[in-house]
């Protein structure tokens, strides 16, 4: 052989190579989900702060007879499907969350795009002390058209 015919081997060898990676990569690059975790908290504290803030408050621990707090309560720790529904419709009974009792009514925000609502909920259930799974979009889509 050739060194001519043994180069052109040689790149055109090159050539399935990179071209095989770049399917591979496609192919892991489309299994990865949108969004980590740290990403959709990340973007969950932003609506947070924009708002939630004013009643629940910096640190989650809400207003004392008005606005409950998200710290480790069963609304924020337990059945995800309860919280999007509050977000989603508002909330207007009162509750009593560790023995204080809690009045003010929580409107809906429902002009939230779902992802900015998962991402709020994942970033409350994931702060403040709580641990807990992340909210997904399609968990929020599911449940927007149903009281």
């Amino acid at each position: 052989m050739t060194v001519y015919f043994r180069s052109l081997l040689l790149i055109a060898f090159c050539f399935l190579a990179i071209g095989s990676y770049a399917q591979q990569h496609k192919k892991t690059a489309a299994k990865k989900p949108a969004a980590s975790l740290s990403s959709s908290i990340a973007a969950g504290q932003k609506v947070y702060m924009q708002y939630c803030v004013s009643c629940h408050q910096v640190d989650g621990g809400g207003v004392q007879h008005m606005n409950p707090p998200l710290i480790k309560t069963t609304y924020v720790l337990g059945d995800k499907s309860k919280i999007i529904k509050i977000v989603l419709h508002g909330f207007s009974e009162d509750v009593d969350i560790n023995g204080d009792s809690y009045s003010n009514t929580m409107p809906s925000f429902d002009m939230l795009k779902d992802q900015e609502i998962a991402d709020v909920l994942t970033y409350v259930r994931n702060s403040f002390t709580n641990k807990a799974s992340a909210v997904k979009v399609s968990e929020v889509t599911a449940l927007r058209g149903k009281k």
